[in-house]
């Protein structure tokens, strides 16, 4: 009988973000003997450079903003200032807090061993490191995605800003170009806005977040332009860049007609690309630029090498959608019976004031399925607590099948984040809306909107 060969680990996981860190945990406390492998920062993108210090100083901004303009609740607030040293310092105390970056003792803790080295497949059950070689019976890759820079011209030869970068500037720019439309170039517009930075927001798309409702981006883009003196560029491609003097000047068209405006700053969060440099032809692992394939028990070609999270190079690039693949690859990894995981209700956010939150699918998907739909749509301004905490830009959108069962939503209120997880858990168990509509909802929240919305959809 041939020997079972003998390998340095049970598992190597490689890369320590939402899409290694939970699977490692799970193993090792499973008894497996494991090992982590980090090129950058143990934590990995969430808890050091994105989630946690941009929610932190979003956070400080919108309380400042709520702040200034408070003289209509009677308060005395028009002489208010901000410190923005001490708004980093409140930005690094929020991450030291979280626990989860620059985790590597937390790791040494659990009993796994740590590597802080860029990882190479020599074959499909070694790895090299630092000059060294470690094997393994089993692998999981999750190794994320990086900020990719958009074909622009001399944008390679001037200091830009990525979403990463921007958190360690020492003061708000006092003009700032961001190319990207998306969640996070939204989010970062508003936070600079906030700050006094006078914004231009460019996206080649129709609309800003187009990946969400239509109505959404229109929203954006009127609260962004009315009040916080943006300039929105839809429809825009950004030609190119150049220094000029200490600032740079941008070139974009837009409409047929060349422009160009002179920035102190240009910000690139147009797009990522999944981290696949780790010789995965040498394990056996068929991938292409856009990501690592995987069956659907997130396997590789190589079945014994996992991957999860944004190497994946799928449109869902959430943490919250990392995590979940990391624990379905551990159990996959220690258990017989293989499970799929389920991104059916797996929320999407965008952490702007006020907040955008969907779920399922939207109403543009719906089209372009050609799916016979009917929505209900709530205004904020319809329910009561839009009058006492005077907010009033905003909406609940439910959209559901034939039937009345709810396939999709979106909320854009104060609290979207938190409102969302009653339609999210409506998608997932397949309530109509009738059923929502009839479960009493507390006067004087938010959620009422949800109630009238849902109330608004005939369930046949």
């Amino acid at each position: 009988m041939a020997k079972k060969p003998t390998y340095d680990f049970d598992l190597i996981v490689i890369g320590t973000g939402a899409g290694g860190s939970a699977a490692a945990t799970i193993a090792a406390r499973a008894g497996k003997k494991v090992a982590v492998v980090e090129a950058d920062t143990f934590g990995g993108d969430s808890p050091n450079w994105s989630d946690v210090p941009t929610k932190a100083l979003l956070h400080a901004a919108q309380l400042y903003e709520e702040a200034r303009h408070g003289a209509r609740f009677g308060l005395r607030s028009s002489t208010i200032g901000y410190n923005y040293p001490s708004i980093r310092n409140w930005k690094d105390l929020a991450v030291r807090r979280t626990g989860a970056g620059g985790n590597r003792k937390y790791y040494e803790n659990e009993g796994i061993a740590t590597f802080h080295s860029r990882a190479h497949f020599v074959s499909p059950h070694e790895i090299s490191i630092n000059r060294r070689r470690l094997s393994a019976a089993e692998f999981l890759i999750a190794t994320g995605s990086n900020w990719t820079l958009p074909d622009i011209q001399g944008l390679d030869l001037i200091n830009y800003l990525t979403p990463r970068t921007i958190l360690e500037a020492l003061r708000p720019p006092k003009t700032l170009y961001i190319i990207g439309g998306g969640s996070i170039g939204v989010e970062i517009a508003q936070l600079m806005a906030i700050f006094g930075t006078r914004v231009y927001i460019a996206d080649i798309a129709g609309r800003l977040l187009p990946h969400e409702d239509e109505d959404v981006g229109q929203l954006m883009e009127h609260l962004l332009s009315s009040q916080k003196g943006a300039t929105i560029l839809t429809q825009t491609r950004t030609l190119a860049v150049e220094k000029e003097n200490i600032a740079k000047r941008v070139t974009y068209t837009r409409g047929g007609v060349e422009h160009s405006v002179r920035v102190d700053e240009v910000l690139v969060a147009a797009g990522r690309q999944p981290e696949v440099d780790l010789g995965l032809e040498n394990a056996g692992i068929d991938y292409t630029p856009k990501g690592i394939e995987v069956n659907e028990f997130l396997q590789t070609t190589a079945k014994h090498i996992y991957a999860a999270g944004d190497v994946l190079g799928r449109s869902n690039s959430f943490t919250h959608t990392a995590l979940l693949e990391s624990r379905i690859a551990a159990h996959n990894i220690l258990h017989k019976n293989k499970l799929t995981p389920d991104y059916t209700a797996s929320p999407r956010l965008t952490f702007t004031f006020p907040g955008i939150a969907s779920v399922g699918l939207s109403e543009n998907e719906c089209i372009k399925r050609d799916l016979q739909v009917q929505t209900g749509l709530s205004p904020l301004n319809i329910i009561a607590r839009s009058n006492t905490s005077d907010f009033r830009d905003g909406f609940v959108k439910i959209i559901a099948d034939k039937k009345g069962t709810i396939i999709g939503a979106t909320v854009v209120a104060p609290h979207a984040a938190e409102i969302i997880h009653e339609l999210a858990l409506a998608v997932k168990y397949e309530l109509t809306a009738a059923e929502v509509a009839n479960t009493p909802h507390a006067f004087l929240s938010w959620s009422e909107a949800v109630r009238v919305a849902a109330s608004r959809i005939h369930t046949k």
